[in-house]
């Protein structure tokens, strides 16, 4: 049986491949487009996925759509007529947008099969159903307490349930505009950065202010009840009256002047985000308790764009009454066309269980022949080295900045060692010089640290496995000041553990760094520049190569040097 999953509504468009439960390959558009979130229907994605499956298109069985547009329809509605102000952008956005969304994959559907009858069968799936219950299909739990948080889908923007075998139940949602994604965006907003991209940069300037300056202000903005569902006091937004301004005059009068794009950030701008931040934090482990409470669970799974919050994830590790928690690699509405696509298989086609989604390397890969082509053609000088990794760590040892083209790309937001920039993190000074040499991006964003499994407890205090960069958690106290440049401002990481089994290439390069360092830590950071979607090919990285201050390029068992 094969499943092509579709993310293509919103943002993030996503191809997926499922064979028989299991997937083959999963790519987002933006990747091949070079088009950053992008919002297009994934032609590309969807292309290259049945290349790399060898398939075609009348293989496919099925597809399943991460939405449903008609679902909530009537609360959408009731909240239309509450809010006539906005009557012009909501029909924009759900009747317009809807009709054009759909418009565009009826076209596409019917360029390669005459009727519905003649092609695959079309599912579309509600949104939150291909988040959580999509997720926990792929996650390594028998049985899970599942939640969902974003900004909105089909009108909900939390989703709580209960997932064991193949079964899931549904335990509650809260809904638009009662919204922690949509809470979170106004402060990105507030802070000079655009919402639904930015919000990676206000968790990370949080840590630079003080949360309780305005905790107890925030904090009075929202209340969970019982069941765990959210209430905001709206009178500090806009976004509820389909406003790009999120944020009302009562937010302004008491949280001051907003930041404007490219100011100096003030102290207050630096407080707030720091309240907003941990305000989030804390209303998502009182839903964590009530789930728990609930379902008495030992485990959690969660998706959604706010689970994409790795410091907030690593909370939940810390403090919840739960084990450990998965979030998928590509957690937010990228991830949809494989929790589309899962729950198709498993949850309406109860199809057993096959499948545990452990590895993100599941894009493109080239071979050397590939990359050797490209580099001739652009009559770039190269050596090719039999033992790359030896080559690469002898150049990390010596404090040079790499590019890291190695493998299989990986799905989702973080680069994972296969499109990635390295560096050694015990000189002080790599944080600034990649930050305005290479990425081009704020100084005070932090770089993450990927480190092998076994040297994990060696340098951090994380008791599960951290293998897609999603929870942020403390290095040791003793060790900052020999990793200072993964080290953030609060004694924080947001930490990769690196299996040998799942790239192995990788794992030896960390390791061969550690023999001659002392310390089997990398810092990674994704291989691309500021506004850019993370490289895909060996042009792209030959590119973002030479547009930077990268000192040399790692690309399978070649290497170039500037210098």
């Amino acid at each position: 049986m094969v499943i092509l999953g579709l993310n293509y509504y919103f943002h993030d468009s996503t191809a997926c491949i499922v064979v028989d439960g299991k997937l083959i390959a999963a790519i987002e558009e933006e990747r091949l487009n070079r088009d950053k979130h992008t919002r297009v229907f994934p032609q590309k994605a969807i292309d290259r996925c049945l290349k790399i499956a060898k398939l075609n298109y009348d293989d496919i069985d099925h597809i399943a759509v991460s939405i449903k547009p008609s679902h909530n329809l009537g609360k959408k509605m009731v909240h239309c007529a509450k809010n006539i102000s906005g009557l012009k952008t909501f029909i924009n956005h759900e009747f317009v947008h809807a009709y054009n969304k759909q418009k565009s994959f009826w076209n596409w559907f019917k360029y390669h099969w005459d009727s519905k009858k003649k092609g695959p069968k079309v599912h579309f799936i509600p949104h939150h159903f291909s988040h959580a219950p999509g997720s926990f299909y792929v996650s390594p739990y028998e049985e899970a307490a599942l939640l969902g948080v974003d900004g909105s889908g089909e009108w909900a923007t939390t989703w709580l349930g209960h997932g064991k075998g193949n079964e899931v139940k549904s335990l509650g949602e809260s809904f638009f505009p009662h919204s922690l994604g949509s809470f979170y965006e106004a402060v990105t907003q507030f802070c000079g950065f655009r919402t639904s991209y930015d919000e990676g940069k206000t968790m990370g300037l949080a840590p630079m202010g003080d949360p309780e300056v305005f905790k107890d202000e925030v904090a009075k903005i929202v209340s969970v009840n019982k069941n765990g569902q959210l209430k905001f006091d709206l009178s500090y937004f806009n976004y509820q009256n389909f406003s790009w301004k999120r944020c009302s005059p009562k937010f302004f009068k008491i949280f001051g002047e907003p930041r404007k794009h490219g100011e100096d950030f003030q102290k207050h701008h630096m407080d707030v985000a720091a309240a907003f931040q941990r305000v989030l934090e804390d209303k998502v482990l009182e839903i964590c308790d009530i789930l728990h409470e609930k379902t008495k669970a030992d485990y959690l799974v969660i998706s959604g764009g706010v689970s994409l919050n790795s410091v907030m994830n690593g909370r939940i590790v810390r403090e919840s009454k739960f084990k450990d928690v998965y979030v998928m690699p590509a957690a937010g509405d990228n991830g949809t066309a494989l929790g589309a696509a899962f729950y198709l298989y498993n949850g309406i086609l109860q199809q057993p269980r096959n499948f545990v989604h452990d590895n993100p390397y599941v894009g493109t890969s080239y071979t050397n022949e590939d990359i050797e082509k490209v580099l001739k053609g652009a009559k770039l000088e190269y050596t090719y080295h039999e033992d790359i990794c030896e080559q690469a760590s002898l150049l990390l040892e010596k404090g040079k900045i790499l590019g890291w083209f190695q493998g299989t790309m990986e799905i989702g937001p973080r680069a994972l060692g296969s499109r990635s920039i390295l560096a050694n993190p015990a000189f002080p000074d790599m944080k600034d010089k990649i930050n305005s040499e290479v990425k081009f991006r704020e100084a005070y964003r932090p770089f993450a640290p990927s480190a092998i499994e076994e040297a994990k407890n060696d340098f951090f205090d994380l008791e599960v496995e951290a293998p897609f960069m999603l929870k942020v958690c403390n290095v040791l106290e003793e060790k900052q000041s020999i990793i200072p440049a993964v080290t953030h401002v609060d004694g924080s990481a947001r930490l990769q553990t690196v299996k040998k089994e799942l790239h192995p290439r990788y794992y030896d390069l960390i390791k061969k760094l550690g023999d001659k360092t002392g310390v089997p830590v990398v810092l990674n950071t994704s291989f691309n520049i500021q506004g850019e979607p993370v490289v895909e090919s060996p042009q792209d990285a030959v590119r973002c190569f030479f547009s930077t201050g990268l000192d040399s390029l790692v690309i399978g068992n070649f290497l170039i040097s500037k210098n």
